[in-house]
């Protein structure tokens, strides 16, 4: 992977274009897009996006920067109905792998009116980029081809960026350098 910051740099132009806030990406395909990075730098990540959202607020764009914390999200709704005890509870009495799927239920993530995607949808402009982050916060509970294979059914009016702290190489995910994500994604590598 080339010099991260000259990466981000690099993302930070191609989202400014009108071109890119079209409709459609590349071969008519929905307009997402993944930025990989290595995890061990999400900081400096999130601190790039917290200052390209500080930089859009002050209205110098064409557009408005809407972003995402996948995590987030899925905390506020548990706190929201009160299920945070009953999960840690839970976790403890019957293990990861069975809060996760709990979880994934109550969100609906594998439906199409999962909270997640209606939650976006209802949160985001007509003239945006949404930026999805968190993604490895979220595992196991999210599965990044979940979001994006729902959030692509159904919502695909503005340009989406998923940043992924792992290797994306437009047929697969790779997280940590070994759990493989290889499910088929409608999404290009924002920059290479």
């Amino acid at each position: 992977m080339e010099d991260l910051n000259e990466r981000l740099d690099q993302m930070e132009d191609a989202i400014r274009k009108p071109s890119f806030r079209q409709s459609s990406g590349r071969a008519n395909e929905v307009n997402y897009w993944i930025f990989d990075y290595p995890p061990e730098r999400e900081l400096e990540v999130r601190e790039r996006i917290k200052y390209m959202q500080n930089k859009n607020a002050k209205g110098c764009e064409e557009f408005e920067l809407v972003v995402f914390d996948l995590y987030d999200i899925i905390i506020d709704y548990l706190e929201k109905n009160d299920f945070m005890d009953a999960c840690f509870k839970f976790e403890q009495k019957k293990g990861l792998e069975r809060i996760t799927k709990a979880v994934s239920n109550a969100l609906k993530i594998n439906d199409d009116d999962s909270y997640i995607v209606q939650y976006i949808k209802d949160h985001t402009p007509e003239n945006a980029v949404v930026f999805l982050t968190g993604v490895g916060k979220c595992f196991p509970i999210l599965r990044s081809h979940k979001i994006l294979n729902n959030l692509h059914q159904a919502f695909v009016r503005v340009p989406v960026v998923m940043f992924f702290p792992g290797v994306y190489n437009e047929q697969e995910l790779i997280l940590f350098g070994e759990i493989k994500d290889d499910n088929y994604y409608r999404a290009f590598k924002l920059v290479k």
